[in-house]
């Protein structure tokens, strides 16, 4: 089956963000420890600032008008942060108090609240800086939703900062993006920011499960495509990490 590349057709220019963003802020945070001993990992401050806020901070300016939030680890002294720190964002929280969904299992649950389509998911143990253009607008600015259930934000594997691992995907020159093979470095690196289509999000596990399913699905149809990040990008994962990024911001 042939698909016109859609990257090049550029369906929406003006980069008209979703309205709704889902939050992934339910994690355990185990390679944070100790930071993460007594509050949840979103609240750990990296320049002066917690993760979560960074966070806010880029869907506002880009235009976002509402935040789904999931909960887990520590989740009243999150769901406390979001009711008294947070302003200029509407917040709505999806409890998964009773159990770890995961990534998956969490957008899952929080369905229901996310009244947008597409909608944004970003992780909140990122952070990021706008390159020449504003992120999220020039992610949407991608988004073809004829040919697209899933659209990630990439950035290559050499301006990954702080991140360890050896790539995620490799993509071809309509944006389609394919896994890297084990024991291959691949040259580009998820950043934990996404637009996902609702019709994604269909037959999926009951319980905990991974994005990856739903990736690997879109991966297998055509349907999952990827933009490259223009700015900078941290991979805030570990407590050393916590302080190379702080160095790098210091240096900006």
């Amino acid at each position: 089956m042939t698909l016109k590349p859609p990257l090049s057709l550029r369906p929406d220019p003006e980069g008209r963000v979703p309205r709704t963003a889902m939050v992934m802020a339910a994690g355990l945070g185990k390679r944070m420890r100790p930071l993460t001993a007594t509050r949840p990992k979103p609240l750990v401050e990296v320049a002066g600032k917690p993760l979560i806020d960074h966070c806010f901070d880029r869907l506002r300016a880009s235009g976002v008008e509402k935040a789904v939030v999931n909960v887990h680890y520590l989740a009243d002294a999150l769901e406390a942060h979001l009711k008294n720190r947070v302003q200029g964002i509407e917040i709505a929280v999806s409890d998964e108090r009773d159990q770890l969904l995961e990534t998956g299992g969490g957008l899952v649950r929080a369905l229901p609240l996310i009244d947008a389509d597409p909608f944004l998911a970003v992780n909140s143990d990122n952070l990021w800086i706008d390159g020449p253009v504003d992120t999220l607008r020039l992610l949407a600015s991608h988004w073809d939703a004829e040919h697209m259930d899933a659209l990630l934000l990439l950035v290559p594997f050499a301006r990954a900062n702080c991140h360890g691992g050896q790539g995620d995907f490799h993509m071809d020159a309509a944006g389609r993006v394919r896994r890297r093979k084990a024991g291959t470095v691949a040259p580009f690196v998820y950043t934990g920011i996404q637009m996902l289509a609702k019709r994604l999000i269909a037959d999926t596990p009951d319980g905990p499960f991974s994005t990856n399913i739903l990736w690997d699905r879109a991966i297998a149809e055509g349907r999952c495509f990827g933009a490259v990040h223009q700015g900078l990008w941290f991979d805030v994962g570990t407590p050393q990490a916590v302080k190379i990024t702080e160095s790098l911001l210091s240096n900006e």
